[in-house]
């Protein structure tokens, strides 16, 4: 009979035990393999690939192991596309468009590239007008609204829709060497963006890509934004698009190795 109590309880404390444990890791959030993640940027002003057109705006494929993201479309659908096919992209494989902000060099080119795959969810923000969302839906693709910071599917975070006089969202990726964090604009600020990242992901921040939104900031304000950065521990950076010269050339005097130089047709994997 003794046996049999202290069996009992012995299982009952297993349970406890493991549920305890199943609990932590679930709170710890999903975690993508770095070396299972590439980033291949599809448009940009700033050159890399010589066979690859320039134009102002952003986009960029991201890669997972189960779904490929179109995170902005630039602001031209040919030059997207032609992009893409030189890069041997297929439109077909991409599972989602996320699209940080509503200005025309971030969605310009979604027309054209919904003329090729409608079989994609499209996360942008709720304050998109009403017009965009029917015209998404008219293609055949499915929208989904983003307001709220979010995890959209394991490991993979929209920060949701931050301020900065235009609404925009950044995505964020929870890898085992950090959280890549990919902005459009960065109209809200990019450390501000960073901030957010790591509060929504728990976790430090291996790499920011993207535009900065600093072409016309002054040397201090650049230093000042670098120094947030190296506060946040941010252990490498890949500005373009709209970052400028200036914030490039700062960045890459202070991060060097760890500096990425990015445009048009730069692949990146970790």
């Amino acid at each position: 009979m003794r046996k049999a109590t202290w069996l009992i309880l012995g299982i009952i404390s297993l349970v406890l035990l493991l549920g305890h444990t199943l609990q932590w890791v679930s709170s710890q959030g999903a975690v993508v393999s770095a070396t299972s993640l590439s980033i291949v940027i599809t448009y940009d002003n700033n050159p890399y690939d010589e066979r690859l057109q320039t134009a102002w705006g952003f986009s960029c494929l991201i890669r997972l192991p189960e779904k490929s993201i179109l995170f902005d479309t630039g602001g031209d659908s040919s030059i997207l596309l032609n992009n893409m096919r030189k890069l041997h992209i297929d439109p077909k494989e991409v599972d989602i468009v996320m699209l940080s902000h509503i200005h025309g060099d971030h969605v310009g080119g979604l027309p054209g590239f919904l003329k090729q795959n409608s079989d994609v969810t499209v996360y942008l923000p709720q304050s998109f007008p009403q017009k965009f969302k029917h015209e998404v839906k008219s293609y055949g693709a499915r929208v989904a609204e983003v307001h709220e910071a979010s995890e959209l599917f394991p490991g993979v975070y929209t920060t949701g829709e931050l301020d900065g006089g235009i609404k925009e969202q950044s995505l964020v990726v929870r890898t085992d060497h950090g959280l890549v964090v990919v902005t459009g604009c960065a109209h809200p600020g990019v450390v501000e963006i960073v901030q957010k990242a790591k509060q929504i992901a728990n976790d430090r921040v291996y790499l920011v890509l993207g535009g900065f939104h600093l072409t016309r900031a002054p040397t201090s304000q650049i230093e000042s934004i670098i120094a947030d950065f190296e506060h946040l521990g941010v252990e490498k950076v890949a500005p373009c698009h709209c970052s400028g010269d200036r914030t490039r050339r700062l960045f890459q005097q202070h991060y060097g190795e760890n500096y990425i130089e990015s445009g048009v047709g730069k692949r990146i994997t970790l």
